[in-house]
């Protein structure tokens, strides 16, 4: 399956829209219907991510999403356009050594990503200067459908 390209506005009520389109792709692409909610549970926490951060910095701005279902994988990309090093809109800030994580000011975010860390199989999260990625995957190993 060709690469499909979402993109949408920094609204809540979009997340479950993608969240639909993602579920729909994964099955097309061959992923177990076991892993279907895990899928969906785990791009819904990265979209809703993005949207929060897009509607503080940069709300006219879309979040866009990546799915490809190529090979023995299917991945999703999440990206936001707001700058990774900063702290507010980024990812959340790294705790002290003796502060536990869940303490941040910005600790529903830090929930989210490790929520996403245990519901996919492969997570990558990158932080530039230009906004944060966050790419996820799965297998695709189950014959995709005609």
């Amino acid at each position: 399956m060709a690469t499909v390209e979402l993109s949408f506005s920094a609204l809540p009520v979009h997340v479950r829209t993608a969240r639909l389109i993602v579920t729909a792709v994964a099955r097309r692409s061959g992923v177990a219907e076991a892993l279907l909610d895990e899928v969906r549970l785990a791009v819904g926490e990265a979209c809703s991510r993005a949207v929060e951060a897009h509607r503080r910095h940069c709300p006219d701005e879309p979040v866009r999403l990546e799915l490809n279902g190529a090979g023995s994988r299917f991945e999703v990309v999440v990206s936001d356009t707001v700058p990774g090093d900063d702290a507010a809109g980024g990812l959340p800030p790294v705790a002290a050594p003796d502060e536990p994580d869940f303490l941040l000011d910005d600790g529903a975010a830090e929930l989210g990503l490790a929520v996403i860390a245990g519901l996919a199989d492969d997570v990558e999260i990158e932080s530039t200067p230009k906004g944060v990625q966050i790419r996820m995957s799965w297998p695709a190993e189950a014959a995709a459908p005609n």
